[in-house]
């Protein structure tokens, strides 16, 4: 029979606590060196839902979050995705697509895990200048450009397409410059765009011009013969594609030529004086004069018939020899009505 005494016990448990603690911390330890191996060699890429990058070139790296070894990190990181070739375009990609460029770049795909989003959508850096700037922008341009712009009312024709910008230019400028005559009734004005003292583009915009005029409008019923005054006739303020004349006022004091309706808009024709006064015989030399506030014209023409004051008499322009009818002013110059 064996027996062991208490010293010989003593060394039998040390070695068993030596084999239970061996057989227990091995596994882990290999298991941890596998875990550093995998690793040392996986990739772990996180996709975001949405991305907005500086460049036009896409790159992997630019767009998602990689996590790995340095080396095969930055090889990832540099793969190519494609081009944003349109202001405002947007690219999305998938995560099919990823794991092909992925592939075609001799990457293993047993090491790489996906996280975040299926796909994400990938939009360029830029700056987008919408089109009604440029209207209000043009519009401000042309007030403090036109003399008695108070009188006016410019009409936008048509609002200009937005113009995007690549990047975050902050010091963002408008030059502007006439297409066509400043004093016409449709000005168009080309916006410049400059973008930290550089020219990124630019955008027309045309205008058309309204005129404050304002007119004689019948009260009541006017028979002919009868003067005018506060009593028959109103004064209304209206938008007039031609500008109002110079020497525009009320007709109070003049009569009625012709019977006039009640709410008709009294034209320089329907009245006029009772005795008009001879300011030129007939083929005398006249002035032909338009003028407005922005504007004034002069012709000379030849008178056909005596010019009374007030009234619409022809009058042949000597210089294209063309017949035009005007009303005479007491100065003895005449007005075209058109």
């Amino acid at each position: 029979m064996l027996r062991l005494c208490f010293g010989d016990m003593r060394v039998i448990s040390r070695v068993a606590a030596f084999v239970l603690i061996y057989g227990i911390l091995l596994p882990v330890v290999a298991w941890g060196e596998d875990v550093k191996a995998i690793e040392s060699t996986g990739l772990d890429i996180y996709i975001p839902r949405e991305v907005t990058i500086k460049s036009d070139t896409i790159r992997l790296g630019d767009v998602c979050i990689i996590r790995g070894e340095s080396g095969l990190a930055g090889k990832a990181g540099a793969i190519g995705l494609g081009r944003l070739c349109v202001p405002g375009q947007a690219i999305v990609i998938d995560r099919s697509v990823l794991l092909g460029r992925l592939a075609g770049s001799g990457i293993s795909l047993s090491n790489v895990v996906f996280g975040g989003a299926e796909q994400v959508s990938i939009k360029r850096l830029e700056r987008v200048i919408e089109g009604d700037r440029f209207v209000e922008a043009t519009r401000s341009f042309l007030v403090k450009d036109t003399e008695g712009s108070a009188s006016i009312k410019l009409v936008v024709l048509r609002v200009p397409k937005p113009l995007i910008i690549p990047g975050t230019s902050k010091d963002i400028k408008f030059s502007f410059r006439f297409l066509s005559s400043r004093s016409g009734s449709r000005p168009k004005v080309q916006v410049v765009v400059l973008a930290d003292g550089k020219k990124v583009g630019s955008r027309d915009v045309s205008f058309l011009v309204r005129y404050y005029c304002r007119q004689m409008v019948a009260k009541v019923d006017i028979q002919s013969g009868v003067p005018l005054s506060e009593e028959n006739i109103r004064v209304e303020k209206v938008l007039s594609n031609r500008p109002e004349a110079a020497n525009w006022s009320p007709g109070f004091g003049l009569t009625a030529k012709r019977y006039i309706s009640a709410n008709s808009v009294i034209s320089p024709r329907m009245i006029g004086s009772l005795n008009p006064e001879l300011v030129f015989k007939r083929n005398a030399k006249v002035v032909i004069r338009i003028e407005s506030p922005c504007f004034l014209i002069t012709a000379t023409g030849k008178a056909i018939s005596d010019g009374r004051t007030g009234e619409y008499v022809k009058v042949r322009n000597i210089d294209s020899n063309r017949i035009i009818l005007c009303k005479v002013n007491s100065d003895g110059s005449v007005e075209p009505v058109f």
